[in-house]
């Protein structure tokens, strides 16, 4: 892969205006092992005269984006003069699904164990799930998949075109494996727990630790609500009986 290349894909996924110093790093050792030993001032140049390549590229009008250098990085954006279509694009977009940790696992053991029962779902968590499946059915995430032939027949669920969509996955099949999923988990916690061990780091005081909250109209399904509502009822018992004292 070209130089070009890589720093093309590195622009276009970061978030945030990338620096040149920063760029250099992420590409240090393939630049190194591709030309003739440079020193870091050669590969420096090498990266800058690749990213104004980029830029002379994406400056033909054959292109609707562009790269621009903004804030002391460089960013992929489009260009002003396609405002107006892209903002009626932008209009028609689906707002972003945001979902609490319980609905998560929920989608998760309905992915991979699809079609599956409620009961199968709750004893898979540990905790009733019927709450969650209802938040996921309202986001058209899951769908009904027939009955299960045992007692009871129970709704069979699995996931959706629209669960698809929103992962950008062409079928199931390219979920990653169990496996693979559960060193992904483990480095998403690793990565967060000194995060939300530092506490608040915004003004909103909420820990910058990926957390989501649940949303309005999901119930609880976890047994820590009866807990809350417990300690709830003793901390008011405690304050009346201070101020009958």
């Amino acid at each position: 892969m070209s130089l070009k290349a890589k720093l093309e894909a590195i622009i276009y996924a970061a978030e945030t205006p990338i620096t040149l110093d920063h760029m250099v790093q992420l590409v240090n050792d393939s630049v190194a092992n591709e030309t003739a030993p440079a020193d870091d001032a050669g590969i420096k140049l090498q990266v800058r005269d690749a990213i104004e390549g980029l830029i002379a590229d994406y400056s033909s009008p054959d292109h609707g984006v562009e790269i621009r250098q903004i804030a002391g990085g460089y960013r992929m954006s489009t260009k002003p003069e396609h405002h107006d279509v892209v903002r009626a694009f932008a209009k028609s977009l689906k707002p972003p699904i945001r979902l609490s940790l319980p609905a998560l696992e929920t989608l998760a053991v309905i992915a991979y164990k699809q079609p599956v029962t409620v009961p199968e779902i709750s004893e898979i968590r540990g905790v009733d799930s019927s709450g969650v499946i209802a938040t996921l059915l309202d986001r058209k995430l899951i769908t009904t998949a027939g009955r299960k032939a045992v007692i009871g027949r129970p709704i069979l669920y699995k996931t959706s075109k629209e669960f698809l969509l929103r992962f950008g996955l062409k079928d199931v099949g390219e979920l990653p494996s169990m496996e693979e999923f559960e060193n992904l988990v483990a480095q998403s916690f690793e990565a967060d727990l000194p995060a939300a061990l530092e506490g608040p780091s915004d003004a909103t005081g909420v820990p910058d630790n990926g957390a989501v909250e649940p949303q309005h109209g999901e119930r609880e399904d976890d047994a820590s609500r009866g807990d809350r509502e417990n300690e709830s009822v003793h901390q008011a018992e405690t304050s009346t009986s201070r101020s009958q004292e």
